[in-house]
């Protein structure tokens, strides 16, 4: 007896909900319509179209005034992808990502710009710094660091050049999955993976694939392509890889630390987007090198400490000239345009044969 009441019940509040939409989309339209005025505005004055520090504050706003039952996060992400959506009405923004489709990079990408954005597919991270600083794409999205095995060592090369800048990071969390055409570990003879993702999965691979070779690619998605016409073939990758590939997940989340992200640069050229202005929690990234002397390392964290500076990050690169000459790239807290941060970049860049600064920008969540 109970059954039709309940019917009827479900049925009315599918009325609602159906109601509510409609009100929905009536408001989301009109925001559209706005943003298109903003757009129109942001043209004749030449300013930029898309302000990651203007997505924070109003994001921050929206979450400060939701009183539930969402939570704060699925707030975020529905704004963020309205945001996108208005966006794309002003000016489609192109942000070039390593490729094929399905990367942990295009993830990354989507994360920050939203699903709106124009995603142009790079073979490797040297491709997408040249899209970016040749204008291709406005925008480019590179991995920096993974939280098992260290800094993405091609990304800190190819910044010593660039013309390029870090307005933006993304830290994602990554779980790597064993993806194949058929959901069996049997007859496995190759393993396809970018060469990080093959080390962050290399106990689990020697103890259950220990006779299959190990093959590095360029990405984690173009070994799930590849493997996607290989029956003996199979892929570590992320799920995102497996639906567009039309994979098997034969494992889940293979990877040998459970806790593994990477960190993933937004970078363009300066006139594309100026350096963001200090928030609550920035990161300011840099490249220097000292002349080759005692002591020289020991003296770069000097301004560091008489400023009250804290230093998140020291990598060393070979500078490649021949002479065991050293790049360091440091990562510290704060923004150049607060003064203790300022006073040490300052005494910093005295000591330096050479200073390059790449980026502030706030720090991933």
């Amino acid at each position: 007896m109970n059954q039709p009441l309940q019917s009827e019940e479900l049925a009315s509040l599918r009325i609602q909900i159906d109601s509510i939409d409609q009100q929905l989309l009536s408001l989301v339209n009109q925001r559209a319509k706005v943003a298109e005025k903003v757009g129109e505005l942001k043209r004749k004055e030449g300013s930029p179209f898309f302000r990651p520090d203007r997505v924070a504050q109003v994001i921050a706003k929206i979450q400060n005034a939701n009183q539930g039952p969402l939570l704060n996060q699925h707030v975020a992400a529905i704004w963020r992808e309205l945001m996108s959506a208005c966006l794309a009405l002003e000016a489609p923004q192109r942000v070039a990502v390593l490729g094929p489709q399905g990367t942990f990079c295009e993830q990354a990408a989507i994360e920050f710009f939203g699903s709106a954005a124009d995603l142009i597919y790079c073979a490797n991270f040297d491709e997408v710094f040249h899209a970016t600083s040749a204008g291709t794409a406005q925008y480019g999205v590179v991995g920096m660091e993974n939280s098992t095995e260290g800094v993405v060592a091609r990304s800190l090369d190819l910044f010593l050049r660039s013309p390029v800048h870090v307005v933006g990071e993304v830290s994602l969390l990554v779980r790597h999955n064993l993806l194949r055409q058929t959901n069996a570990l049997q007859d496995i003879e190759v393993v396809l993976a970018h060469p990080q993702a093959l080390a962050q999965c290399q106990g689990w691979l020697s103890q259950h694939l220990p006779n299959a070779e190990r093959r590095a690619v360029s990405s984690n998605a173009e070994g799930a392509r590849l493997c996607a016409s290989h029956p003996s073939w199979a892929s570590v990758a992320g799920e995102r890889a497996a639906a567009q590939f039309g994979l098997h997940i034969v494992a889940h989340a293979i990877q040998d630390e459970a806790y593994n992200r990477t960190r993933f640069a937004v970078i363009c050229l300066p006139q594309t987007l100026a350096m963001p202005p200090a928030s609550n929690k920035d990161c300011t990234s840099l490249v220097v090198s000292v002349p080759n002397r005692p002591g020289a390392v020991h003296d770069l964290l000097v301004p560091l400490k008489n400023n009250g500076v804290s230093m998140t990050r020291f990598e060393s690169r070979p500078a490649k000239s021949g002479q065991w000459e050293y790049y360091f790239y440091i990562d510290i807290a704060g923004h150049p345009s607060q003064p203790h941060v300022a006073a040490a970049l300052h005494e910093l860049q005295g000591l330096c044969a050479f200073y390059k600064i790449l980026g502030a920008y706030p720090v991933s969540e």
